[in-house]
């Protein structure tokens, strides 16, 4: 048969049906199927291929890494140091190399991590990092803002506040933290990666008080959390802060109310009063103290204590020129408005301003005008019924002050120690701030009497020598500069140009009472940028860290 007849065969027999034996024979699958009995070995069967990325078999792949799981707030913090955590990005420009000095004060080390951006603040040591698992964050959050609750009440400036509460985060391991400080809300955020969510905490603070031996027990205990030899738990902070917030005041009300009637009556010494002055000024004062006490005991708000507590100081000087008593009645109503006048708040507000802090310099301002306009009018009606009964005070007496240089000196002296009183300092600082107060009335008065400069200028270098020493004295005893400064620049503030300006109002000289008082706001302003001024060129002298820590001031200048 040939080749032809054979395939032509195979055809026929292809296309003719199958039988029911041979369609459901289970033997028979393929025609490719291997003969029984020959021995073939058996080849890996490959799986179906799903994808050409598919990784061949064999090959180990890296897995993949798993999802993060979802965190709570309350979960403790997972990275204790920016050297454990993953860096967030790195800028166009770079991360420029900035060392912090370890030796130099934690204020500082914190105030220049602030003025920086974000992005180029340096990874901080380890200090509080004894074991695996830190605190709670809300805990640590919490705890912050009770510190800085207790710094923004006591006067403290918003800066110093917010470099307080970084330190206080910093030392418990929480890097990404951003507080937050205006005039009566403190907030602070932490967020613990760029992934996670942020836990924010916040509070309010409601009431303020002086008291800067508090004040300087909380630095104490924010110096020895930024301590890295120094371990202080959690729960043994707040038992500290709970120690302070129950301490009792260092001074009595009757010796407030003394330290009071003493401060007036040597700022009326100042101004050329004599013995008689100083017992009527130190009794109008001590009056005002207590009215203003009994104001506050029946719930009215400050503007009327201040009102209240400025009237005794005019009306005994008023009494004064009706009863035609040759003493110096101007200088018995100067001396009641330096114990009122807000040099404090000034000073803070002020330096909010120049910092950056610009919502909460204009609050303490407006506190501070306020306070001025209700001792103000406490004053001008006194002086109005004064002037409609027939006394008469002469406007012109403020340019004849009699200069007794030892007598002024030691009355400057006695005024920064009563305030110091009056500001609940610790009796060991009481002796510094008091040299410091001579130390500023000493260069006025050279200045000014003696090289006859303007009073705005001889009162800007005083107040920046008060500043520099200020900031000396509180790095050699670790603390605050309030302290040193406060009581310090008393002599300084501007009550005879408040009074005078005062008493030309009352007398219908309204342009020479404008003027004058000019003059008292142009004195305060000096003031407080003096202290501020000083402050800092001692920090620049100080040469903490490198040149490039106070870049973020020219935030300022738009860049």
């Amino acid at each position: 048969m040939s080749f032809r007849e054979r395939c032509e065969v195979t055809e026929a027999e292809d296309r003719k049906p199958r039988s029911d034996e041979a369609r459901y024979d289970p033997e028979i699958t393929s025609e490719f199927a291997i003969p029984a009995g020959l021995d073939v070995p058996k080849t890996i069967v490959e799986p179906e291929t799903t994808s050409e990325f598919a990784v061949p078999q064999g090959l180990l792949a890296p897995e993949p890494p798993s999802a993060e799981p979802e965190g709570s707030a309350f979960s403790p913090p997972r990275v204790h140091g920016a050297k454990d955590s993953l860096t967030a990005f790195t800028p166009a420009a770079g991360v420029p190399l900035v060392s912090l000095v370890k030796d130099a004060p934690w204020q500082d080390r914190m105030r220049t991590m602030l003025r920086m951006p974000v992005a180029e603040r340096p990874a901080p040591e380890h200090v509080q990092r004894h074991e695996d698992e830190g605190p709670a964050v809300p805990r640590v959050l919490d705890l912050t803002l009770r510190i800085g609750e207790l710094l923004l009440a006591g006067g403290e400036g918003a800066e110093d506040v917010e470099a307080a509460m970084f330190a206080v985060c910093r030392s418990y391991g929480l890097d990404r933290c951003e507080p937050n400080v205006t005039f009566t809300l403190l907030s602070i955020s932490h967020q613990p990666s760029l992934v996670e969510d942020p836990v924010t905490a916040s509070r309010t603070v409601r009431r303020r008080g002086t008291d800067y031996t508090r004040l300087v027990a909380v630095f104490r205990l924010v110096d020895d959390l930024t301590d890295p030899e120094t371990h202080v738990s959690l729960e043994e902070a707040y038992r500290r802060l709970a120690e302070i917030r129950r301490n009792r005041h260092p001074y009595p009300g009757w010796a407030l109310t003394l330290a009071g009637g003493l401060l007036a009556g040597a700022a009326s010494v100042l101004v050329g009063g004599d013995l008689i002055v100083f017992v009527a000024a130190a009794l109008g004062a001590m009056l005002g103290d207590r009215l203003a006490w009994l104001c506050a005991g029946r719930g009215l708000p400050e503007f009327y204590q201040f009102t209240v507590a400025a009237m005794p100081p005019a009306a005994i000087g008023v009494a004064f020129a009706l009863a035609h008593v040759d003493v110096k009645a101007s200088a018995v109503v100067t001396g009641g408005l330096f114990a009122l006048l807000p040099g404090r708040a000034l000073v803070a507000g002020v330096q909010d301003g120049l910092t950056g802090f610009y919502i909460t310099a204009a609050a303490r301002l407006l506190e501070v005008l306020y306070f001025f306009v209700g001792i103000v009018a406490g004053v001008l009606l006194v002086l109005y019924f004064g002037v409609k009964v027939g006394g008469k005070l002469n406007p012109d007496a403020a340019l004849i002050i009699n200069e007794r240089p030892l007598i002024q000196i030691a009355a400057s002296m006695l005024l920064s120690l009563t305030f110091a009183v009056l500001l609940q300092q610790e009796r060991s600082t009481v002796l510094w701030v008091t040299l410091n107060g001579g130390v500023a009335w000493t260069v006025y008065g050279a200045m000014h009497y003696v090289a006859d400069i303007s009073p705005v200028a001889s009162t800007a270098v005083a107040a920046g020598l008060v500043g520099l020493f200020g900031q000396l004295l509180s790095r050699y005893r670790f603390a605050s500069a309030l302290p040193y400064t406060t009581a310090a620049i008393g002599p300084l503030l501007p009550g005879s140009a408040t009074y005078f300006g005062l008493l030309s109002m009352a007398q219908n000289e309204v342009d020479k009472g404008l003027v004058s008082l000019a003059n008292a706001a142009s004195l305060a302003m000096a003031i407080a940028i003096g202290v501020n001024l000083g402050s800092e060129v001692f920090r620049i002298f100080l040469r903490v860290g490198s040149p490039g820590k106070r870049r973020a001031a020219k935030r300022t200048r738009g860049f």
